[in-house]
């Protein structure tokens, strides 16, 4: 069997074409560096990303080389050194409705004449010319190009002026758009807008889902049916305890029960979900619109001076729905400083969304909700600025210059956004609900065994002096590690004052990433800096505690 190895330049549509000759579901995104099919410029990388995609070049039988149409010049750099290598070689000349569009008009026989390899248009999204392109690999073969290493780019132009007429092309609404979003005096002002309309857009599909799905079936079907089990159980016991939970006056109460079958089901589905889903829409948009990377270079003169480069945004951005796609995408920065201030100012600073919605949740039933949630997200704000600027004079070396493609803005192609949605949400579903149940479970065993009573003994001097929370809150500090989510929701039925609700919130956004986020950055960075942002995490909590606890 032989293995067909994907290559190209980041942003020519390389995962779509992988989408599509596999059926298999991946990620798909409008910026480089973020995909399932990392793209390099060369073969001699500069990056993890295209260090990974270079590494691969000795596995692969067959290459197909995915150019994009609109740019063939770029492009031909890395196909010459693909034809070079000595594998064999079919391009994807993808993209081909976009140059079209674009006015740019290439010969493809005349192209596959001069490289000596298959050449076949594609428009990836639509399928168009895949049936083609994989009828065509038979005949994948090594190039029969020949050009001094030195004179790589003179030969580019030579084959560019025989294969390639572009004509005039008067600018679309969308390039203006484009060209606006990088001036920062338009830039800034329509970046405040999209944030503006994208927490807008969430908060509204995110609470309608509420009100109008999924808390009437809870509230309207499964809350009978639980009572129903409630009185077969005997209303107290020790299953009754595990399946059902507390009885609050009498009813089930899906938050302060803690049940698995009512608060382990409910807070996953009916109070995040909701929000996790609007939200991987709305990025979903952005993403296939291609609005990121002109955010990322918007913004890198800013981010410089606190030490930071500017696609440092992305991590971030993905860090808001998730944490470990958000650790994931921190490679697409040059340097290993880079990627490990990104992803410990991720960690530390970064609530997720599921996180995100039950803080929302919670300081809704406080007296002061706007309050606290200003409170909170801004001294996680003003935390990240901090820590940013001791990294850049803690830690040796420099932050590069941003060097990216900005890919041009796209109608999204809303099948594939859909399919995006869809994967990420069952993703979310798949690794939240069980982690939910584990953390209600353990909850409910700790409780039993009086290991939570122990360990607020144990903890008090931090927690009931320097923080000025409750010994109970230790249970959501435990539980914290495991799921954020279901750690904000123990904090509930504590009763806690505002102060003390802003503390205990921030507190679980910096001390510990979540279990799985905590594995990615191990992978990622291995055991040694691991261990020094675990410790670094431990210090900020200490001190931000009992700054908060002695401001607020």
């Amino acid at each position: 069997m032989k293995r067909i190895l994907l290559m190209g330049n980041p942003n020519v549509g390389k995962s779509v074409v992988f989408s599509r000759l596999t059926g298999v579901d991946v990620i798909v995104s409008n910026y480089p560096g973020t995909t399932v099919v990392p793209g390099t410029y060369t073969l001699d990388p500069t990056s993890a990303a295209e260090q990974v995609a270079t590494d691969m070049l000795a596995e692969g039988d067959v290459v197909v080389d995915v150019v994009d149409a609109t740019n063939l010049e770029r492009n031909l750099n890395l196909t010459l050194q693909l034809l070079s290598s000595g594998r064999p070689v079919v391009v994807a000349l993808n993209l081909w409705d976009e140059a079209q569009h674009k006015g740019v008009q290439i010969d493809v026989a005349k192209l596959e004449q001069i490289l000596g390899v298959p050449v076949v248009p594609t428009v990836a999204p639509t399928g168009q010319g895949i049936k083609e392109l994989v009828g065509r690999l038979a005949e994948a073969a090594p190039g029969t190009e020949s050009y001094e290493p030195d004179k790589r780019w003179s030969r580019i132009g030579e084959i560019v002026e025989q294969v390639q007429v572009v004509t005039h092309h008067h600018h679309t609404f969308l390039e203006h758009l484009a060209d606006l979003s990088l001036r920062p005096e338009t830039g800034i002002p329509l970046a405040i807008i999209v944030a503006y309309l994208t927490f807008t857009v969430i908060r509204f599909i995110g609470e309608s889902l509420i009100g109008y799905v999924f808390d009437p079936f809870f509230d309207g079907v499964w809350a009978p049916l639980m009572m129903g089990l409630s009185g077969v159980l005997g209303s107290g016991g020790f299953w009754h305890g595990l399946l059902i939970g507390s009885l609050i006056g009498g009813e089930i109460d899906f938050v302060e029960s803690m049940g698995l079958l009512t608060t382990g089901l409910y807070v996953p589905i009916a109070m995040v979900l909701p929000y996790v889903f609007s939200f991987y829409l709305v990025l979903s948009v952005l993403e296939d619109v291609g609005y990121l990377p002109r955010l990322g270079v918007l913004v890198d003169t800013i981010l410089h001076r606190l030490g930071l480069h500017g696609l440092t945004i992305i991590p971030m951005a993905l860090g808001l729905g998730c944490n470990v796609p958000g650790a994931f995408s921190t490679r697409i920065l040059e340097t290993r400083r880079q990627r490990f201030i990104a992803a410990t100012l991720m960690a530390i600073c970064v609530p997720c969304m599921a996180q995100t919605a039950m803080i929302i949740g919670l300081m809704g039933q406080s007296d002061n909700p706007t309050l606290g949630l200003f409170a909170v997200f801004g001294t996680l704000a003003v935390l990240w600025v901090v820590l940013a600027l001791i990294f850049k004079h803690a830690l040796p070396g420099e932050s590069p210059e941003i060097f990216v493609e900005i890919p041009p803005y796209r109608v999204p192609y809303f099948r594939a956004v859909g399919q995006k949605v869809w994967l990420r949400t069952r993703y979310f579903i798949a690794d939240a609900v069980p982690y939910v149940l584990l953390g209600v479970f353990l909850v409910n065993i700790l409780y039993i065994l009086h290991v939570i009573e122990f360990l607020g003994q144990l903890f008090a001097p931090i927690v009931i002096r320097l923080w000025g929370l409750p010994a109970d809150a230790v249970a959501a500090l435990l539980i914290g590690f495991l799921r954020k989510d279901v750690a904000v929701g123990m904090l509930a039925p504590l009763g806690l004052s505002l102060k003390q609700l802003i503390i205990a919130c921030v507190m679980l956004a910096v001390y510990f990433p979540c279990v799985a986020t905590f594995v990615v950055l191990l992978r990622e960075f291995g055991l040694r800096d691991m261990a020094k942002a675990t410790v670094l995490m431990v210090v900020v909590a200490l001190v931000v505690g009992g700054l908060l606890n002695l401001i607020l």
